[in-house]
């Protein structure tokens, strides 16, 4: 449930347009990304990301670039009060003019490179707690484990209690339905872990997708109960806040390059 974030902004600001399938096609695109990243960050394709390191400064620069554009497209977004409650108006002219949402949250998410390392540490620990609960994760903790110390050398970053025991407080916690498991196998079919990783990225890009549409769905519902000019400031300031995110992320790039 990505709550915070440039996807977030994206879809909160046109919901409270009124953009629904818009949004739907924001959440399928930066989906791709999502999956993507986690099934990496899964999977352990480590060289994959020693390639990808030398293209994050320029990933930041073009990052800043399209983030400056779409957060003043949305600063300058005028709502139309007469139309506001005209359904023609929102589907048949938001359909013809709005078609680029799919590659609008696919460019957001993949010119991100912050979401890998979101990806790796957020299903490092998740995984790392469904683990110490006493479900069998098919490999994947130890995988992760492994995953994420190869990627701390890479990148010289720091993630604490990176053993997968690291939340064994919980061991403690009986669960009927798993109290009589079998010890989990210590070793799979090549082609397992392959499938189980492609199936944890793509529910994971599934739940999103959905989270994201909730959220649309009740955003876009409910709009019409709030004063105009305060969806027009809400808009405004997110608009502002994505900004923010395209400063930050051209502070990033001239730091990387020089």
């Amino acid at each position: 449930m990505p709550i915070a974030g440039p996807v977030s902004i994206l879809i909160t600001s046109n919901a409270l347009k009124g953009k629904l399938a818009y949004c739907f096609r924001v959440s399928m695109g930066a989906s791709i990304a999502d999956f993507t990243f986690v099934f990496i960050a899964v999977f352990g394709l480590t060289k994959l990301y020693s390639f990808y390191t030398p293209i994050i400064p320029y990933m930041f620069a073009a990052g800043f670039l399209f983030f400056l554009y779409l957060g003043g497209k949305i600063f300058r977004t005028k709502i139309d009060i007469e139309h506001l409650e005209d359904k023609t108006h929102l589907v048949d002219k938001i359909e013809k003019r709005e078609k680029g949402g799919f590659y609008t949250g696919l460019m957001v998410s993949f010119l991100n490179p912050t979401l890998f390392i979101g990806s790796l540490t957020s299903s490092f620990f998740v995984i790392t707690l469904i683990a110490s609960l006493g479900f069998h994760t098919g490999g994947l903790a130890s995988k992760m484990d492994q995953n994420v110390k190869e990627v701390t050398k890479i990148d010289g970053m720091v993630i604490e209690n990176t053993n997968p025991a690291s939340l064994e407080q919980y061991n403690e916690i009986t669960l009927p339905k798993i109290q009589n498991r079998e010890p989990e196998p210590t070793s799979f079919a090549p082609e397992f872990h392959l499938i189980i990783s492609i199936c944890f990225a793509f529910f994971l890009a599934a739940g999103s997708v959905l989270w994201f549409y909730l959220l649309a769905y009740l955003i876009t519902k409910f709009r019409l109960r709030i004063n105009i000019k305060v969806i027009s400031g809400i808009i405004q300031s997110l608009g502002i806040v994505l900004i923010l995110i395209g400063l930050y992320f051209g502070y990033k790039a001239v730091t990387l390059f020089f």
